[in-house]
């Protein structure tokens, strides 16, 4: 069974690590990405590089005019994209290794058609954040990782290069097979990447999560943060992992990652958060 990792505290970084792998190795945090795709928009549009409402044609020049698509239905999921990019399927065990940079452009040219439902319906996305994330690096000439340090890692008091798609090999923490041996991972280092390629070691998410939910140092959360009655929270699942990072209105917060990406790491963060204590002077 797979080991988790659980961080577990109130406000600022005091955590306690609980049942867990090393929490100071590189593990991959799969949708968990979009937070940091979302932040940088919120950044952006408070530099006023673009506008949250700003139209994706007015981006990306291959974007046939009239989608009526803007950022903001990228970042909250309701653009009427599919859920996974078109075009050749990538095999069982990879399959985003087909989306390329040329397959992104192709889905861009026919965006019109490539959208499968009404613009404004809600329907999780992983193309539009692909999309999202080749917008904003348009629109700023800069590179994903780049803009991910500057407006999300080091605001927050963090070494740029602390979150990436590239940490180093012998840093890494991936699943095994039954002889100890890596088992392969997803293809996430292409336009895929702001919606799922990021990996971070959890003590690194753990300062992530109490700035932007619980100091909330960048001002109000991203709009790709899911909200509950009292929790914000977002997850990620790739094929070796599966990790859920959450924040009660009380104080207290959650990041729970574990290794085989199995069933029920929600549910458990859930359960863990809430029968913690509340941190003092909280509700």
């Amino acid at each position: 069974m797979p080991t988790p990792l659980c961080q577990l505290g109130g406000t600022g970084v005091e955590d306690r690590a609980a049942h867990g792998h090393d929490r100071d190795r590189f593990v991959e945090i799969g949708s968990l990405s979009k937070v940091f795709t979302g932040t940088v928009l919120t950044e952006l549009a408070k530099e006023g590089v673009v506008g949250v409402d700003t139209p994706l044609e007015d981006c990306l020049e291959e974007v046939p005019a009239g989608t009526g698509i803007t950022l903001r239905h990228l970042a909250e999921h309701t653009s009427g994209l599919p859920r996974l990019p078109v075009g050749p399927a990538g095999p069982p065990d990879d399959p985003y290794a087909t989306f390329t940079e040329e397959a992104l452009r192709a889905s861009l040219r026919e965006l019109d058609r490539v959208a499968t439902g009404p613009l404004g319906q809600e329907e999780y996305s992983n193309l539009g954040y692909a999309v999202l994330g080749h917008a904003l690096t348009t629109v700023t000439g800069r590179s994903y990782q780049q803009l991910v340090d500057a407006y999300v890692l080091m605001p927050l008091g963090l070494e740029a290069g602390a979150v990436t798609a590239l940490p180093p090999r012998e840093r890494r923490l991936v699943p095994r097979n039954l002889f100890g041996r890596p088992r392969p991972l997803w293809t996430l280092t292409g336009p895929i990447l702001p919606a799922g390629g990021l990996w971070s070691t959890c003590r690194t998410l753990s300062q992530v999560v109490t700035g932007l939910l619980v100091d909330r140092r960048l001002g109000p959360p991203a709009p790709t943060w899911q909200r509950g009655s009292s929790i914000t929270w977002h997850n990620g699942a790739t094929r070796g992992s599966s990790v859920i990072a959450a924040a009660h209105d009380d104080g207290r917060w959650i990041v729970l990652h574990r290794l085989g990406a199995p069933d029920g790491t929600d549910d458990l963060a859930r359960k863990t958060l809430l029968a913690a204590p509340a941190p003092r002077g909280g509700a």
